[in-house]
């Protein structure tokens, strides 16, 4: 196993996702039903353990098996083997952060049918500092990339590739958007937990979680097959400054 992944990446990424962790508590912290605005050496403590375990499990596996079917971090994969990657990330950083306002923009329009449901939403987002919120869009653009991305899309998309690949031995397109929308309604369904703090969980709060995440999951996860995972940690931190940053600072001008 010693080959299997590139350790120093692996390190790398374990060491972002306990970051970002620790950058996504107080914004957590104020969304449940009895907020806590302290974060106590106990809740730090477990949240480190909690977060070493999964994402140790989440990274290795995904790039194990990124690595087979072709997918992977181009860039932070390319300045560990010592090439220059600036010309490279320059030219995904404008269409990622493109991307990601217009997913931002698309799920704030598509709330507008859920009405007052959509409304408490941006209440309670109001009552988040925003500087809280904007530590949060770390862990959207990193961990959460790492699990939804790395982790479960590349392990439906090497299954899908054992089933059936190309000529040339690639994963088949209609398997990468099989496992495109499979993990983005997972990416949805996700969310429901802390969803739970701000109201009742019901079918439409079920589908409006799956509607709303969906669309950023199905974006994030094309830039991810065309582009690498940098790609969709950009696109994704950019529409969650959008819609946790941005959004509710326009709610408090005009409510």
């Amino acid at each position: 196993m010693k080959h299997a992944i590139n350790w120093k990446l692996f390190f790398i990424l374990l060491l972002s996702s306990v970051i970002t962790t620790w950058m996504v508590l107080p914004y957590a912290l104020m969304l449940l039903p009895k907020p806590t605005p302290a974060i106590t050496p106990l809740i730090l403590l477990a949240t480190t353990i909690q977060s070493l375990v999964m994402f140790s499990i989440v990274i290795f596996f995904g790039l194990f098996l990124a690595k087979r079917i072709g997918f992977g971090l181009p860039i932070l994969e390319g300045l560990l083997k010592g090439e220059r990657p600036s010309a490279r990330f320059k030219s995904i950083l404008a269409p990622s952060i493109g991307w990601g306002v217009l997913a931002g923009v698309l799920i704030v329009l598509c709330s507008l049918p859920f009405g007052s449901m959509s409304l408490d939403f941006l209440k309670t987002e109001m009552t988040v500092q925003i500087w809280k919120s904007f530590l949060a869009s770390f862990y959207g653009g990193i961990a959460e990339e790492l699990l939804l991305r790395l982790f479960l899309m590349t392990l439906f998309v090497w299954i899908t590739f054992k089933i059936k690949k190309t000529a040339d031995n690639k994963p088949t397109v209609i398997g990468i958007w099989l496992a495109i929308i499979i993990s983005s309604i997972i990416f949805g369904l996700g969310h429901l937990p802390i969803t739970s703090g701000i109201t009742a969980i019901t079918p439409v709060v079920v589908i409006r979680a799956v509607v709303l995440n969906g669309i950023g999951g199905i974006i994030f996860g094309y830039l991810y097959w065309k582009r690498g995972l940098e790609s969709a940690m950009i696109s994704h931190f950019s529409a969650d400054i959008c819609l946790h940053v941005i959004t509710p600072l326009i709610g408090a001008v005009f409510m």
